[in-house]
């Protein structure tokens, strides 16, 4: 055999280099758990520097829909009409959290503060309401005074903590500053003028991460066309593809419905005189946002604020959330959501719990969309398989 033909000891085919790469990766994962503290403080000071970057892609990553309406019906004919587009979006959100600040915290706020300073008053009343109802109806008084003593000592444990006092406080004298940045960054010290630079940084970020998408897009194209193999790239992309339309169907609908649900929770309380109703349709309509959850999560709290305070608009809250939460599972949700994961409700229980046991409610809210991304990357897989091994679809479907 020439020379030149001979295998160099140092060169390595492509099953080699998969077996180097595995070790590779399981020294690297074995370092990292015996250095997780080391790893947790690098990763921690990474998501610091970055965290400008990652709140502009997630702002951008929101407004990407109304931006791309614009740009395709009202600006179809301008020019420079992703600018205009951006500017229009902008605008609008500026105004909506406007509307925010100025009418719906403010009362947030308020409510809250009546409803801690006339907690005593509300479950004095409640006590009076239950001797009442023992001497009315001749009931079992003693196993009731239990449930109202215990009842009454859970709230004003939930109401004495400091933090609750706290945010309280924070929330309510914060609302008129919110509007003077020059007293805030001089009352409120170096973590304000912080918040501040990454709030603005975070807002330019996602403006040229809008403005330059398309250029963003065809240079991602391009890397990843360089990296991998043609039919391995064209996989990734189709695969990116299907799961950015998962999560925009998803989050964008999810938004939309629940703050239609907020605002007609509102409307309803006010017509049958549900105390703190803007405090209940704030809870309700961001609650919301959880699927499957989302209404249990937001009315439990509600009813224990509206039984100390009004049993009976607790009673009629009760109803008006049921029928509510009615309205938006069967006719609201899926008019706006459709079938945007393609999940059943065992699977969207699963991510619910899983995505919230390890990420909080980041994950209780984005853990649907990525279970359905995988969920369909696995059926896509088994059908793959199930072809290859000429098995019928049809066969499968009739195993018990």
């Amino acid at each position: 055999m020439p020379e030149s033909e001979k295998k160099k000891w140092y060169k390595l085919d492509s099953h080699g280099l998969s077996n180097l790469i595995v070790v590779c990766v399981g020294i690297l994962f074995y370092l990292g758990l015996t250095h997780l503290s080391q790893v947790k403080m690098v990763v921690g000071t990474v998501l610091d520097v970055l965290a400008p970057f990652i709140a502009g892609f997630a702002i951008a990553y929101l407004l990407n829909t109304p931006v791309d309406f614009f740009e395709r019906t009202l600006y179809q004919r301008c020019k420079g009409k992703r600018w205009l587009s951006i500017i229009t979006v902008f605008i609008i959100a500026v105004a909506i959290i406007s509307i925010l600040l100025q009418l719906v915290l403010p009362q947030v706020a308020d409510s809250i503060r009546q409803l801690f300073n006339n907690l005593a008053l509300y479950l004095s009343n409640l006590d009076t309401m239950v001797r009442n109802l023992t001497t009315r109806f001749h009931l079992e008084g003693e196993g009731l005074f239990h449930v109202a003593e215990w009842y009454d000592e859970l709230i004003r444990k939930i109401t004495s903590d400091d933090m609750v006092k706290k945010v309280t406080e924070i929330l309510t004298s914060s609302v008129p500053d919110l509007w003077n940045f020059g007293a805030s960054v001089v009352s409120g010290g170096q973590w304000v003028v912080n918040g501040v630079v990454t709030a603005f940084t975070a807002i330019i970020a996602s403006i040229y991460m809008l403005a330059g998408k398309p250029r963003l897009v065809r240079q991602m194209k391009k890397l990843i066309y360089a990296l991998f193999p043609a039919k391995g790239a064209s996989r990734i992309l189709a695969v990116g593809g299907k799961a950015n339309k998962i999560f925009v169907g998803f989050i964008n609908g999810k938004l939309l419905d629940s703050a239609i649900i907020g605002v007609l929770c509102f409307l309803l309380c006010s017509i049958v005189r549900i105390p703190y109703a803007v405090l209940v349709s704030v809870v309700v309509g961001v609650t919301n946002i959880i699927p499957f959850f989302g209404p249990i999560i937001g009315a439990i709290p509600c009813l224990m604020i509206l039984v100390i305070v009004d049993p009976w608009a607790a009673l009629r809250f009760a109803i008006l959330i049921i029928a509510l939460q009615q309205f938006d599972g069967n006719i609201l949700g899926p008019k706006i959501l459709g079938d945007s994961t393609g999940l059943s409700a065992i699977w969207v229980l699963v991510a619910i719990i899983v995505g919230g046991g390890l990420f909080g409610f980041p994950g209780m809210l984005l853990g649907v969309p990525t279970f359905a991304v995988l969920y369909s990357l696995v059926k896509e897989w088994a059908e793959h398989r199930l072809e290859e091994r000429g098995i019928a679809l049809e066969e499968t479907a009739d195993i018990s």
